[in-house]
């Protein structure tokens, strides 16, 4: 009969126990997962890898022996610099708050070099450690200028590319990425940009042509009867487009800030639309040209994953496959016959491949934006019966586009009346890596 009592006095207790141990749950502390820490720890490793060596190597080998370390040269400092500038203002310029409206354009200054920003110190809603955020968002502010090597390779001076990448990361990245992923206008929109569609690729793309355009074209290039200006070495072609395949896996991969079901299908359809670009530009080469080429090939490797960058967060397997064929068709196109038609010099086809393929990606998240990835009451697009969408990716990518176009120029202007932005004829003939850097690649 005691031992009943004392059963009953406990049972009864433990009834006020229950609300007092759930609201102890409601307002516990964040607590950091070490899975989703270590996934987004490798993630950051691996885009760090997409620009050196992974990008370094594909337009190192894209360009004539001569100009071979001028490109590795400049994916190298950029590297260096950006993570500089990211940790002394980009972080902050992006991703903290202004009071009022000027926060819908811009960050604020409170997390200039990390102050305030401790080892213990949880991402606001993620269960990563805030630090760590900031090392992977600095490798995605590291690649997009890097990017924009591909417009201007071969004929632009070391001095000049220097000041205005630092000056286009600080006044052209920093906002863009504020508007889209830090509290910026953009993303209160209800625009979607999972991993950089706008932010690095649209940007950066757009960037890139405003440059070819400014500085003019190569010495022979598109001119009839000059010789063809081809890649001199498309093994470092194939290692580059490898080793960015495979950080591109950590870059959408990890846009989610977690090792999750979002992640996996981002890998997933990274993947599908990566392989279904690829497999289309080979197969127009075939029957355009007669011939599958390695590099060939490998652009349309790229298309693919730029395109499918900014929806990798919202679009299924049919959205990859569409996304992945329709980037190979269009970058394709721009490539192949609309650089040579209008006469542009895009030197590595910044401007056709990840300016076009994120315009493809940006966009087609309208059509295939789908509730099965964004979850119940995701947004979702035309195909599934909300036109919406559509019109907010179009206003973000129009936006983007005039931005980054309008900014490039007027950092272009004050650029090359300060230090000059283009090579000599002379030094454009003997090739950068002497000119520039008193160094040879080959003996």
């Amino acid at each position: 009969m005691k031992h009943k009592i004392i059963k009953y006095i406990m049972m009864f207790c433990a009834l006020f126990a229950i609300p007092a141990i759930a609201f102890a749950q409601d307002d516990a502390v964040p607590v950091l997962n070490s899975g989703d820490t270590a996934w987004i720890i490798v993630a950051t490793i691996l885009v760090m890898m997409m620009t050196i060596p992974g990008l370094a190597l594909f337009y190192g080998g894209l360009v004539r022996r001569k100009n071979v370390l001028s490109v590795l040269m400049q994916c190298l400092i950029l590297t260096a610099v950006i993570i500089i500038e990211w940790v002394a203002i980009g972080y902050s310029l992006a991703f903290t708050s202004l009071e009022g409206g000027l926060n819908a354009v811009v960050g604020g200054f409170d997390k200039i070099f990390l102050q305030g920003v401790g080892i213990n110190d949880l991402l606001d809603g993620y269960a990563i450690p805030e630090l760590l955020f900031v090392s992977f968002q600095g490798m995605f502010a590291v690649i997009t200028p890097a990017l924009i090597i591909g417009a201007f390779a071969e004929r632009i001076k070391f001095s000049g590319f220097l000041l205005f990448s630092v000056l286009w990361a600080l006044v052209v990245y920093n906002p863009l990425a504020h508007w889209v992923w830090g509290g910026g206008w953009i993303g209160e929109m209800g625009a979607i940009d999972f991993a950089g569609g706008t932010v690095v690729h649209i940007n950066a793309g757009i960037s890139a042509l405003v440059m070819a355009v400014l500085l003019g074209k190569r010495k022979g290039w598109n001119v009839k009867g000059a010789a063809p200006i081809t890649p001199h070495n498309v093994p470092f072609v194939v290692v580059g487009t490898a080793l960015l395949w495979l950080g591109w896996l950590g870059f959408n991969g990890g846009s989610g800030l977690a090792a999750d079901g979002l992640s996996a299908s981002a890998l997933l359809v990274t993947n599908i639309a990566a392989a279904a670009a690829a497999l289309t530009w080979t197969a127009l080469d075939w029957v355009i040209n007669k011939k599958p080429t390695v590099v060939g090939f490998c652009t349309g490797v790229i298309a693919g994953l730029v395109a499918i960058t900014p929806a990798a967060g919202s679009s299924g397997v049919l959205g990859a496959f569409v996304i992945g064929l329709v980037a190979g068709l269009v970058c394709f196109f721009m490539v192949a016959y609309v650089k040579p038609k209008l006469g542009y010099d895009d030197s590595l086809d910044a401007f056709g491949v990840h300016g076009v393929g994120g315009v493809v990606g940006s966009l087609l998240i309208g059509i295939f934006a789908t509730q099965a990835i964004t979850g119940e009451g995701g947004a979702q697009g035309a195909l599934y019966g909300d036109w919406n969408q559509l019109w907010i990716q179009v206003v973000a990518t129009v936006a983007t586009i005039a931005f980054s176009a309008i900014m490039t120029w007027i950092l272009f202007k004050i650029v090359d009346s300060i230090v000059g932005i283009r090579a000599s004829a002379e030094s454009e003939s003997v090739g950068l890596d002497i000119s520039e850097h008193g160094e040879i690649a080959y003996e």
